[in-house]
Order: C-alpha cells, then structure tokens, then sequence
C-alpha cells in the first residue's frame, strides 16, 4: 500500500511539474499584448497633443506676409505724371510764335534763307534779283496778270544770249525780209525752268502764305484792296490757257532793232502771251505742269483743304 501510495503520489507531482511550464508563456505574452497596447494608446494620446503645437509655428509666420500689400500701392506715379504734360504744354507758347516774319523793307534776306529751303538746285537762284524781292513779284505778277511784261520790275535777271533767227532763213516776201523761228534760241530760258521745276511745290505754296502779310501790303502800295492770291490765280491761269502754234506760222520780221511776228495774229497777242511763245514749246510745257499743280494746292489752302 505504501508503495503504490507513493507512486500515485509521485504521478500526480509529475503531472503539476509538466503543466506549468505549458501555461507559464501564455501568461507572459498576453501580459506583453497589453503593454504594448498600453503604450501604444499612451502613444497616440501624446502624440496627437504634441502635433498642434509643431502646427502653430507655420500659422504665426504666415501674418507677416501681409506686408506684401503694405507700402508698395502708395507711390503709384500719378503725380509726378502730371508734370511733363505741363511743360509739354507750355513748350508751344515759347517756342516758334516768336519767329515773326521781319518788315517788309527788311525781307530780302529772310526770302533768301527760304528759298534756299524750297529747292534742290540752289546754285540756280544767282538768277534772282535779291533786291526788294516781294514787291518785284507783286508788280511783275500784277502787270503779267493783265498781259502786260514789267520787266523793269522782272524778279530775274535776263538772259546773257538775245533771241536770233535760223542762220541763212532770210526770205523775201512783198519786199520785206523774212526770217524763220529758230527753235534752239529758246534753250536761252532752259536755266530759269530748271529752277522753277526744282522748287517743291508744297514748300512754296506753305512759303506764299506765311508771307502773305508782306505780299498784301507790297500789294496795297500798288493802291489795291483786293486780295493778291486772285491777282497771282489770274497770271497762273494765263499762263495754263496760252496754246503754242505750229512753228512754220511763228516766222519774223524786223521793221526796226527788235524782231516782230510776221503773222499779224500772234503779233496782236498781249506783251505777256508773246513772252510765252518765245519760250519755246518744251520750256512752255514745263512750266504749265508746275503752274497747274501750284494753282491747285492754292485752291486748296484757300478753300481749308489739306
């Protein structure tokens, strides 16, 4: 009896011994399970208290950003804008009104500078008489206008070479002599069409009337009241209204020193029509295309159109 005693006894002590160490880790590893649950809600509780306040640093420099907007609207040059319109303005009331046009007795140089600035062939104007210039175009222009030749008055110089006939023409017709137009002596006026055609037409007409004041009273002095652009109009359209006969009826005479037209017709002419024809047809030409574009611009300034 002891014996089998001591062996239930010993199977039972064998028993408690195996089974602790089975039950002794599972303990363990949920107590390890909890503790890491334990510190991973501590975790997430610290944690989430922390994060606001890395947070508030960024929020507190965003303010001073504003400053952006601050100063910069302030100087806007509106100001300062206004300045450079004044002066602008006040430039013109300075400037070129100063500028009159001399008197009348004085004008002779101021003309010359202007014509200078009109025409490309300024060696041509040694063919103007630059004394008492505008009151020479006024009565040349006046007297040419009603068909006569001033040329006491003539605002050029004359030609050099004089007018002669065809070498070896002489005729004889009811006893008279008779001599046939020579052409080639109307190159004699080449010189003085060169420098009207060079002229710019604009500049000139621009020219006429910012002396108009002196031309007026050259004009007055002559006793009229009327205005002058009409008188000039007149000569111009004469001038454009003059048609050249054929040569062949252009023959001469010469009762005395001066040669004369053998037609009685073309003799008849006014003095300013036969200076026309002794111009010759090629010189004639040119100057009516000069003329005609001159006479319309006038028209033009007169009646405002630009």
């Amino acid at each position: 009896m002891d014996n089998s005693n001591t062996t239930q006894q010993h199977e039972q002590r064998t028993q408690k011994i195996q089974s602790a160490p089975n039950s002794a880790p599972w303990f363990l590893i949920a107590f390890i399970i909890a503790i890491i649950i334990g510190v991973g809600i501590v975790w997430l509780f610290t944690a989430n208290k922390e994060k606001p306040v890395e947070l508030v640093v960024p929020i507190s420099i965003v303010d001073p950003v504003v400053e952006k907007v601050s100063v910069a609207p302030e100087p806007i040059i509106e100001e300062p804008a206004e300045e450079p319109t004044e002066n602008v303005e006040s430039i013109p009331e300075v400037a070129e009104p100063i500028l009159s046009i001399p008197k009348l007795d004085k004008s002779d140089e101021w003309l010359t500078l202007k014509l200078f600035e009109i025409t490309w062939r300024k060696e041509l104007l040694k063919l103007l008489i630059n004394e008492d210039m505008i009151r020479r175009f006024v009565v040349f222009t006046d007297n040419f206008s009603q068909g006569f030749v001033a040329y006491e008055h003539s605002p050029f110089i004359l030609p050099k070479s004089k007018f002669s006939p065809k070498q070896n023409s002489k005729q004889i017709k009811n006893n008279q002599e008779i001599w046939q137009w020579n052409e080639s002596s109307t190159r004699r006026f080449s010189l003085y069409v060169d420098l009207l055609r060079s002229i710019d037409s604009e500049s000139l007409v621009q020219w006429y009337f910012e002396a108009k004041p002196l031309i007026d009273e050259a004009y007055r002095e002559l006793g009229y009241d009327d205005d002058f652009t009409k008188t000039l109009q007149d000569a111009i359209v004469r001038v454009l209204d003059m048609e050249l006969p054929d040569t062949s009826s252009m023959s001469l005479v010469r009762p005395s020193v001066m040669y004369q037209f053998a037609n009685p017709e073309l003799e008849s002419l006014p003095e300013s029509n036969k200076l026309l024809l002794r111009l010759g047809k090629d010189n004639l030409l040119v100057v009516k295309s000069v003329l005609l574009e001159l006479h319309e611009k006038l028209a033009q300034q007169e009646n405002g159109v630009h």
